[in-house]
């Protein structure tokens, strides 16, 4: 899961320490973009000077240092940034669903969009992302090599309504970016798009899905509960003292 989320929202520079994924991204400020990501829990040597080296590749592309943390971290290293004052912030759920006894029957039919541009812009309006970041979130689009259905829902006027992003690479459907009007949430827009971008995914051949949803963001959650995902591991962020 660790391997197909680098895939499906890569950064555009990643380096190795050991098993340490260390990404970053010019152009778009997100975590999973611009974090260390240790992928084994048993890679423990040299952690002190192998942290200051890392803080010294983000300090060159003007980030702070932080450090992605799932199950397979270290947990000495978790303990040593703790020491260090370090806090633990945003703990996330990676949440995985099968495609298969999901009831997308009833889900519309959408074509993906095929102008990135005008979805990037609707996911601006939506609040999913700012106008700052919009030349970011293009090339990080552009640099990924799986297949990319890009949904959002209009509004007759032209007014997006909610809009998401999926990544169908082999048989697993990554979820994205899903995000609703603030006008118009609670009118079951997130869930219709988000439907509609399963239903395209399993015709294309995914046959389990999968997101990363922030655990303190109930209503997202619970819809993708309902719908049938389940928690299956969680990571959190570490980042330095202030």
């Amino acid at each position: 899961m660790e391997a197909v989320a680098f895939r499906s929202f890569p950064a555009t520079t990643t380096y190795f320490d050991g098993t340490w994924a260390i990404r970053l991204t010019a152009g778009h400020p997100a975590k999973r973009l611009n974090s260390v990501n240790p992928l084994d829990p048993s890679d423990t040597a040299n952690l002190a000077e192998r942290i200051d080296e890392a803080g010294r590749r983000f300090e060159a592309y003007g980030r702070p240092l932080i450090f992605r943390h799932s199950p397979l971290a270290p947990r000495v290293l978790e303990a040593l940034l703790e020491e260090r004052g370090w806090h633990r912030f945003e703990e996330s759920l990676v949440m995985t669903g099968n495609l298969g006894s999901m009831s997308l029957g009833d889900a519309v039919d959408r074509v993906p969009l095929q102008d990135t541009l005008r979805w990037v812009d609707a996911m601006c309006e939506l609040g999913g992302e700012t106008t700052e970041r919009k030349a970011g979130l293009l090339e990080v689009i552009s640099h990924i090599e799986a297949e990319v259905g890009l949904f959002a829902l209009f509004d007759n006027d032209g007014t997006p309504l909610s809009a998401v992003r999926c990544v169908r690479d082999r048989e697993l459907a990554g979820i994205f970016d899903l995000a609703t009007h603030r006008g118009y949430r609670r009118r079951g827009h997130g869930a219709a798009v988000l439907a509609s971008a399963l239903k395209w995914a399993a015709g294309r051949g995914a046959t389990t899905a999968w997101l990363q949803v922030v655990a303190d963001n109930r209503p997202a959650v619970e819809l993708y509960r309902r719908l049938g995902f389940k928690e299956i591991y969680r990571y959190a962020y570490l980042g330095a003292p202030q």
